[in-house]
């Protein structure tokens, strides 16, 4: 017997809830709106997958139970997540993460061209069909197909990783590690740019981050360009770190990006409130990061910045009683994420 959509969604959504459990911290006497460390925290959940594509959120009631919140509170930012397009509202069902791109399943790049030409759909079934009676397989199938596409665009595919100018850092995190898991030049585009380049290059796929799919599909959807949403790396390693810091410690935090410093400082406030003295610093900023090595028991930082790091500490090496310890996350990129975009543009 088939199973509906629906009731498929309800069992993935019960076995994230039982897979995925994701505890919200709140720091009530915090000068920091408990609204906002806990939009952070959801947005973080969301864009980390630890509340992946379909997942129902935990009710205003849980919530209030978890975090000592108002309900109230929780509903409002239900609704601040929902206006910038990361959840949405089932009626009598309950709050879900929304899939974005080709996330759903479905054939959603190819929707305005199957109203234009619904014979479209047939044609490719028929030949794929054909293909696979004569021994091909998927794979070759798929090979097949895109050489073709690929010769007939005359090789004007293109992977574009966009960001909003004031977060380009977080853009520059992304193209430079596309590059490097794919194999592939990649460009990195402001989001206030999009709409010009994508007007000059009518093929092509979008690639951005969690925190910024709404605005890059509503640019990219009327030109039927693709955009596909990637993962960040969920931070568990750091975060444990983080909570093992001694009481009136000091925590540094280097980035390429200013928004994930951003993101960070709130969510680690969230864990500890005013127990560890936070310093951030983008990279570029010398003076600030030699006051950091200076004062910091602990630095974490992303590769980009890693360099930079180490050297600070080996510049103030007679200075320090003892060095601080460094962590480098990897990756901002999650695994998964990789692996979705290389079958996606058949690097697999």
């Amino acid at each position: 017997m088939a199973v509906s959509p629906r009731r498929r969604g309800d069992a993935i959504s019960v076995l994230g809830a039982v897979l995925t459990i994701v505890k919200f911290h709140i720091q009530s006497d915090s000068d920091i709106p408990a609204s906002n460390q806990l939009f952070n925290q959801i947005r973080f959940a969301i864009a980390s997958r630890q509340f992946p594509p379909g997942h129902r959120l935990p009710s205003t009631r849980q919530l209030a139970m978890q975090t000592g919140l108002h309900r109230n509170t929780i509903s409002k930012v239900y609704r601040q997540l929902e206006e910038i397009g990361l959840v949405e509202a089932q009626a009598g069902s309950g709050i879900y993460v929304r899939a974005r791109g080709h996330e759903e399943g479905g054939t959603h790049l190819g929707s305005p061209i199957l109203e234009q030409y619904p014979e479209a759909r047939a044609i490719v079934k028929q030949g794929l069909d054909e293909l696979i009676e004569r021994g091909c397989s998927l794979n070759e199938a798929r090979e097949l197909f895109l050489g073709e596409i690929d010769w007939r665009l005359r090789c004007s595919a293109r992977v574009l990783v966009t960001a909003p100018l004031q977060d380009i850092g977080v853009g520059e995190l992304m193209a430079q590690e596309l590059e490097q898991a794919l194999k592939i030049p990649v460009q990195l585009v402001p989001m206030e740019e999009l709409a010009e380049v994508l007007e000059k290059a009518h093929s092509g796929t979008v690639v951005t981050s969690r925190y910024f799919i709404g605005d890059a599909e509503v640019i990219a959807a009327p030109r039927a360009v693709r955009v596909i949403p990637i993962d960040i790396y969920d931070y568990a390693k750091e975060t444990e770190l983080v909570k093992e810091l001694p009481k009136d410690s000091c925590l540094g935090l280097v980035s390429i990006s200013s928004g994930l410093l951003r993101a960070a400082e709130v969510i680690v406030h969230s864990l500890r409130g005013d127990e560890l003295l936070v310093i951030t610093t983008q990279l570029g900023n010398t003076y600030k990061l030699n006051a950091m090595v200076r004062s910091a028991r602990t630095i974490i930082c992303d590769r980009a910045s890693l360099d930079a790091v180490k050297a600070s500490i080996q510049a103030a090496r007679d200075d320090l009683i003892r060095p601080p310890q460094v962590s480098c996350f990897e990756n901002y990129i999650s695994n998964q994420s990789i692996s979705l975009l290389q079958r996606e543009l058949g690097l697999d």
